[in-house]
């Protein structure tokens, strides 16, 4: 009788199926290997199970233990079903800008789950990350993944897509498109067909405030690409150990409301109802062929994972109109404020090392009520007026003081699409404006009173 073990035995052997409507005139033959059919309807099942094999078998994870785990939902899912299997407990740490399907779906496998603040530095004590780090060690017997730098994450797919991939494209695939997060997939894939055939061209997609493709093409970790992202699973703040910039020919950025408006076009052309990362590599993937792809190539992109962690985002038409990603409802962006001043308004700062009476008096010259604080060319910290008259009044003899002494925290910095709706959320007590870095490397400073101009016009 045909009959499995467990459904572990399930995980791999995906199918490659052809994008037949949102590659329309394309060159070449363009299909998706389709992960959200997994046990745990996600790519992350693959590398979830090898880490805890991996772990068994050098004795860092014995029985009745517990794994805890930072991830954006889907690893969590594989290692959740690899614990139910294997009797072990589980606790898994992830971001609050988590969709609440992902987090429910971990509880009823028996997880438990701790949200996190999203937009914290990773080293902060509050981020996922930290807080993974210091439940491993509070708990007895205890074992951390640490999926970003745990290489078996990349021998996973080394071993099991990859040569799925090889096996069914005949070996005729000459280019891969995937999003790079944690990078094992990416990377696994690459490794394993570059040995086969080193011309074959793997493309990374990246987001708009993650740090990958800047670091690719110039090998500078610039802090000033991380700015708040609404997509999942794609992009990072850190340079994972997995991500081997060398499997990884180039890199191609992707907004959230392009790759969300892709994630429905998947659905509802293709019969894929996939996630939104899933979006986001089709769309880079779409952008690549239209530059680059000519007749007998065969492009196969990785889809990794399924629609129902999305159903009150991606899914939800309110949510999408809130969020500017469907036409319906018009929500002018960053970009078209910054346009809109037409260069007029040059961004004023003031050093950390001045004093708190200069910085009062280039507040009143160029007429502003709030001021970014450098150091060098780094953004460290910010003014108000309310907040110095204050501090003024408290104690006068602060205005003889460096500002770095009474600053605040620096403003966010935002990406370029990003929407009215978006940007007043991020606008409050504690951040008082936005800062948005152009094409041309530029910072401007997005305010109140420029977003109620921009509600008005």
């Amino acid at each position: 009788m045909k009959i499995h073990d467990s459904i572990i035995e399930c995980i791999g052997n995906t199918p490659l199926v052809k994008l037949r409507s949102v590659s329309k005139g394309l060159k070449g033959t363009i299909a998706a290997k389709v992960e959200y059919l997994n046990p745990g309807n996600s790519v992350k099942d693959r590398m979830a199970i090898r880490m805890v094999e991996d772990a068994e078998k050098d004795g860092r994870l014995k029985p009745g233990g517990t794994i805890i785990e930072g991830t954006s939902g889907n690893t969590g899912m594989g290692l959740a079903i690899a614990a139910v299997i294997k009797g072990y407990k589980c606790i898994f740490t992830v971001s609050d800008k988590q969709s609440k399907e992902k987090i429910d779906i971990l509880r009823a496998m028996g997880a438990e789950v701790v949200v996190c603040p999203t937009n914290v530095d990773p080293s902060d004590p509050r981020s996922y990350y930290s807080v993974s780090r210091r439940l491993t060690s509070e708990t007895p017997n205890s074992f951390y993944p640490n999926q970003y730098d745990n290489l078996s994450n990349t021998a996973a797919h080394y071993a099991t897509t990859g040569p799925e991939i090889w096996e069914q494209t005949e070996g005729k695939v000459t280019h891969v498109v995937a999003g790079v997060g944690t990078g094992g997939t990416i990377c696994g894939i690459s490794k394993y067909l570059k040995e086969k055939n080193p011309a074959i061209r793997v493309i990374g997609v990246d987001t708009y405030g993650s740090v990958f493709k800047k670091y690719k093409e110039t090998g500078i970790f610039d802090e000033n690409e991380i700015y708040p992202y609404l997509t999942e699973g794609i992009g990072e703040d850190i340079l994972p150990k997995n991500v081997d910039f060398d499997l990884i020919d180039e890199f191609i950025k992707v907004t959230d409301k392009d790759a969300a408006i892709m994630t429905r076009r998947l659905a509802k052309e293709e019969g894929l109802f996939v996630g939104w990362s899933c979006g986001a590599a089709t769309f880079g993937a779409m952008e690549y062929a239209a530059k680059n792809l000519k007749e007998g190539d065969v492009l196969v992109v990785i889809l990794p994972d399924h629609g129902t962690r999305y159903l009150n985002k991606i899914y939800n038409d309110n949510w999408m109109k809130d969020h500017g990603f469907l036409e319906s409802r018009k929500f002018a962006t960053a970009k078209d404020i910054i346009n809109s001043k037409s260069g007029k308004d040059k961004l004023v700062t003031i050093d950390a090392g001045a004093s708190v009476g200069e910085a009062v008096k280039v507040l009143n010259q160029a007429g502003i009520s709030q001021i970014p604080v450098k150091e060098g060319d780094a953004f460290v910290g910010s003014l108000s007026d309310n907040t110095i008259l204050a501090k003024l009044i408290e104690s006068p003899e602060i205005k003889d003081k460096p500002v770095k002494d009474v600053m605040e925290q620096a403003f966010k910095f935002v990406g370029m699409d990003n929407t009215i709706d978006v940007l007043s959320s991020l606008i409050d007590k504690e951040n008082k404006a936005l800062l948005v870095r152009d094409d041309l490397n530029q910072v401007h400073i997005i305010t109140q009173s420029d977003l109620l101009m921009a509600v008005t016009r």
